[in-house]
């Protein structure tokens, strides 16, 4: 998986952070958390804002 795998990104973390309403997460969790996901495998470096934004509204939209 790499940065751009949005909706397999926020499936992960859907299933791995089930409590957490993604509209109050701060990015520099959302990075650590999307890092550690099983199968990630890309580099730190390669995140920026608007990738955790895009994540962050895919979060949001899958629960809604």
């Amino acid at each position: 998986m790499k940065w751009t795998d949005i909706n397999e990104i926020v499936s992960e973390l859907v299933d791995a952070h089930p409590e957490v309403d993604p509209m109050r997460i701060n990015f520099v969790d959302l990075m650590h958390w999307v890092l550690a996901l099983p199968g990630f495998d890309d580099q730190q470096s390669r995140c920026g804002e608007k990738i955790l934004e895009a994540i962050q509204q895919a979060w949001i939209d899958e629960l809604a």
